[in-house]
């Protein structure tokens, strides 16, 4: 396996050197505050001024090349936040800890984390181009944003007089070779519930029920590849274990409302008679369900693990109310693009689950190319849900990025490709959010598109980045803005 000293010697070496200083850097959403003051030391270091809004977001100026004074301003835009996912065996803390970087083959991962290539070889980049002297271009502003894996509230609170560019290049998209024109737009879905607990019943058996092995991945990229849910799959066995007088002290599952729940586990009870029935049960569950998904999730595992009885227990009403919810609950493709073939119009992810001390938390994220059926998917699951008399509430919503095919930015950067690489580009829409679609509502007018390396399972612990295409996407940023100011 190569040293990570080897990616010092390639053409994109600049990126790799900011990328490397990243992972060192812990920076999940909400504590971005060190990461942002590396940006700002790079700034002053190389006599850039920089300013910060309110809402956190970082923009950074460095005035044009020689000749190109008089050129618009492009904007460049990547998010610092992280998606802290790892496995369940993991010991790292990502408050605390650097990311372990690791060559595997063609591919940089992290050692049983989520690699942060989302978005921090944008980020990367970005700061290699502010310190770059032989690129030339107009004035570049490169725009920095907040909490943009969890609220978007970065992109939300942005202070539009930072900005005096109307073209905007963003740098969250993932596949190498492919200029992205538009995204979903979303909202949360969230329920709470109260309920009275109950001592746990005498003469049962109890176990630790656990789902894992499943590959999970992001809730916009994955969501069309059917991979199994862990916290559908929970619900599933345990409806199927209802009958042998089933009780239920606690449940959880999922971790992020963007990622596709991977592992889920529940403290459950069945009658000390009904135990041996308990397992025939989840082996059977666990054949069909390994019959199901054995192309998409061949590692899945059940285990029926004993375990010690708790004190108390959902009553049964509460109990068998919330299993039909969730097991009603739509997760995956609502419905494909009239418009645009092959993509995903609409889609919820049931993203996160906890039952514990009596109190019910359920999180949902649904996402659409259009806002109105995005909001229409969120009231139908909240109708849903309101059912077991739960506190629900829609919040976050956020605007889609509707394509514009007839896009200068698009014609200009379709022609870079060309140049570069003598063919034309994959001109794509994303399901996932970027936040273009809000960057276009806070400041209106701006001609955007996106693009960036190969990056794959994101949002998971498999998180990995193709080396040879960060070279790419380098040369094609550097290039893109050279044509930008022609």
């Amino acid at each position: 396996m190569p040293n990570l000293t080897y990616l010092d010697q390639l053409g994109a070496a600049p990126v790799w050197h900011h990328f490397q200083k990243l992972a060192s850097i812990p920076h999940p959403s909400g504590h971005e505050q060190e990461l942002c003051q590396y940006i700002k030391t790079v700034a002053d270091n190389n006599g850039l001024r920089w300013q910060q809004d309110d809402a956190g977001n970082l923009v950074v100026y460095k005035p044009a090349t020689a000749g190109f004074e008089t050129r618009p301003a492009t904007i460049l835009q990547s998010h610092v936040d992280m998606v802290p996912e790892k496995t369940q065996n993991s010991p790292h803390n990502f408050l605390t800890d650097s990311l372990e970087l690791l060559i595997k083959d063609e591919w940089l991962t992290a050692n049983n984390t989520t690699l942060g290539a989302d978005n921090g070889i944008g980020v990367a980049a970005m700061l290699a181009l502010l310190e770059a002297q032989d690129v030339n271009h107009g004035p570049l502003e490169a725009l920095f944003t907040v909490t943009e894996e969890t609220t978007m509230a970065g992109a939300q609170g942005l202070d539009p007089s930072l900005l005096n560019g109307t073209v905007l290049l963003n740098l969250d998209t993932e596949e190498d070779g492919a200029l992205f024109i538009g995204c979903a737009g979303g909202v949360n879905i969230e329920a709470r519930h109260q309920c009275p607990m109950e001592p746990a019943p005498k003469n049962y058996q109890w176990f630790d029920l656990q789902v894992s092995g499943l590959r999970g991945g992001h809730s916009g990229c994955d969501i069309h590849l059917q991979r199994g849910n862990a916290i559908s799959m929970l619900v599933r066995v345990l409806k199927a274990l209802e009958p042998l007088s089933l009780r239920i002290s606690q449940c959880q599952g999922g971790v992020l409302d963007n990622a596709i729940p991977r592992e889920a586990s529940a403290l459950v009870g069945v009658s000390a008679d009904q135990a041996q029935a308990a397992q025939k049960t989840i082996d059977d569950v666990y054949s069909t369900l390994r019959r199901e998904l054995d192309a998409v999730d061949p590692d899945l595992h059940l285990a029926l693990i004993p375990a010690t009885a708790p004190v108390s227990v959902f009553a049964i009403t509460d109990q068998t109310m919330w299993l039909n919810a969730l097991h009603s609950c739509h997760h995956g493709v609502k419905r494909y693009s009239d418009h645009f073939a092959g993509v995903v119009e609409t889609s919820n992810n049931l993203a996160i689950l906890s039952m514990q001390d009596g109190c019910v938390a359920v999180v949902c994220f649904t996402r659409s190319l259009v806002d109105s059926a995005a909001l229409d998917l969120a009231d139908n699951i909240r109708g849903l849900l309101c059912m077991t008399g739960a506190e629900v509430q829609q919040v976050g919503h956020f605007p889609g990025w509707q394509p514009n095919p007839d896009s200068e930015v698009l014609k200009r950067l379709i022609a870079v490709h060309r140049q570069l690489h003598d063919n034309k580009p994959t001109i794509r829409i994303i399901h996932a959010a970027l936040e273009c679609g809000i960057l276009s509502a806070v400041k209106p007018g701006l001609d955007m598109i996106s693009f960036g390396p190969q990056i794959e399972d994101a949002h998971t612990p498999r998180e990995r980045v193709h080396i040879e295409s960060v070279e790419r996407f380098w040369t094609f940023l550097q290039t893109a803005v050279s044509s930008l100011a022609a």
